[in-house]
């Protein structure tokens, strides 16, 4: 960029002696520096400046012969204008500074010497020098601002990127969890009634051992899915939604559990993250029931109205040591419920046993 500017510089004086022929057998060395200077001024900054005040100095001593060019003035130009870009901002080393301190003063010469040169024109004689070094400065506080703003925004994009990140990890998390949770306990369970009917020499249900069978090849599934997403390949076969609820509770019965589902409402279609969040709301509250209730009977009721989505889980089992899914899975309710502003409680009910109640909002529901 240097060099073109340089080349253009040369072929501006080039032309400006060729048009107006002013006399002087010296000129073309003072342009070779010139130019050399405007391409190396970046490297030399204030070179350019103290050249263009020694070749002016001769004006001083009265020599009417010499005449003063047009280029000369552009190269002073190309000078100031550089000096004020390479301005330095607050807080840099003491070398920068008295680098910038020096070509002011060289600067306010320069201008001194036009207007000594031509007292009749003071505005043109400061006016050449500072117009240039005060656009310089201009430019390159403008340059440094939109290189903080593009800094900031590049900051912003990359925590953008890590919260983004971490909430797919969450997301994937709470989906493993909540499969491996649920399908595992209702392999543990089923288990543990196959060797308690072996060890008193019972027959064994085959029903107990296709459900086991069944849950680990759900859980299978849901896994590979979910590494699938992991390895960016996509899901093979949608997550699971309400409509898979039926199979959920029949899974459910065949480890022992007694579940009575209550549909009221009309049903309405819903977005397909809320049915999602919807389905496994009520997979996490009954695998803890499995987990924690022991022999009980559960009542799912599931209610569409004009608050949105109504979600219900409640249990008539003992008393846990501790409330059902205080860990992970009672977090992982609570995240799901919150990403559409819903609401989730989960405690002790009054005549024993447990309850799990959730509200999607209407807004998180679909029109039809």
């Amino acid at each position: 960029m240097d060099y073109a500017l340089a080349g253009a510089f040369a072929a501006f004086a080039l032309v400006e002696e060729l048009l107006v022929r002013m006399p002087g057998w010296w000129w073309p060395y003072v342009l070779v520096v010139a130019a050399a200077l405007v391409a190396a001024r970046r490297v030399l900054p204030l070179s350019g400046l103290v050249f263009a005040i020694a070749t002016s100095l001769p004006y001083f001593a009265g020599r009417e012969e010499v005449t003063f060019r047009l280029w000369q003035v552009v190269a002073m130009m190309i000078s100031a204008y550089t000096l004020g870009s390479l301005f330095p901002p607050p807080g840099r080393d003491r070398a920068t500074r008295l680098r910038a301190g020096a070509g002011a003063a060289l600067l306010a010469a320069q201008a001194l010497s036009y207007w000594t040169l031509d007292p009749t024109d003071p505005m043109a004689a400061f006016l050449f020098p500072a117009a240039p070094y005060g656009l310089g400065i201009a430019v390159a506080a403008q340059a440094r601002r939109l290189g903080e703003a593009a800094e900031a925004q590049a900051a912003v994009r990359e925590r953008q990127a890590r919260a983004a990140v971490t909430e797919e990890r969450v997301r994937l998390a709470r989906e493993l969890h909540d499969l491996v949770a649920h399908s595992v306990t209702v392999m543990v369970v089923q288990a543990g009634a196959v060797r308690r009917r072996l060890d008193a020499g019972l027959p064994v249900d085959p029903e107990l051992l296709r459900g086991i069978e069944e849950a680990g090849r759900d859980a299978v599934g849901e896994l590979r899915r979910t590494l699938g997403l992991l390895r960016g390949e996509g899901a093979p076969d949608a997550p699971a939604g309400l409509d898979r609820l039926d199979e959920l509770v029949a899974q459910v019965r065949e480890a022992g559990l007694a579940v009575t589902v209550r549909r009221t409402g009309e049903p309405v279609p819903l977005l397909p993250a809320v049915d999602v969040s919807a389905y496994r709301i009520v997979q996490e509250a009954l695998t803890n029931v499995l987990k924690h209730a022991g022999p009980a009977s559960v009542t799912v009721g599931i209610g569409y109205g004009p608050r949105g989505l109504e979600l219900t889980v409640e249990d008539d089992g003992r008393p846990a040591a501790a409330p059902h899914g205080g860990g992970q899975g009672l977090i992982g309710m609570r995240e799901r419920v919150g990403m559409f502003g819903g609401e989730l409680s989960a405690g002790p009910r009054d005549g024993g046993g447990f309850a799990v109640r959730a509200r999607l909002p209407v807004a998180a529901v679909a029109s039809r």
